[in-house]
């Protein structure tokens, strides 16, 4: 069974860094292409930042720049560095994970950024 658990969200000023993390069971998870999702209140949920089996990364661009996203397949990790943290990066964070035509998502984790 495929889970995928989030950590690392929480309250930042504007400005701040936070470093979001997940976790990876159930998969082959060298073989899985991984990404970062948000939703803000009222809004779809969107894409952040991805990163294929193979390490090469995408960004939304309105994180570019700022997000940094990255694996460590020894441990079944995908994080997210983000730095430059503005009001409208609050969110709920999703994990996703996508493999052999299966999609896979995490609970979420909250970010919000915040004076």
């Amino acid at each position: 069974q495929v889970q995928l658990v989030e950590s690392g969200g929480g309250l930042v000023q504007p400005g701040g860094s936070l470093r979001l993390s997940c976790v990876a069971s159930g998969i082959i998870f060298r073989v899985y292409n991984m990404g970062w999702y948000r939703q803000a209140p009222g809004k779809q949920r969107e894409l952040v930042a991805d990163i294929t089996s193979g390490g090469t990364t995408n960004y939304a661009d309105s994180v570019k720049g700022r997000f940094t996203i990255s694996r460590d397949n020894a441990n079944n990790m995908v994080y997210l560095q983000m730095n430059s943290l503005k009001p409208e990066d609050t969110a709920v964070y999703y994990c996703n994970g996508r493999a052999f035509g299966r999609v896979s998502w995490g609970q979420g984790t909250q970010v919000t950024v915040s004076s």
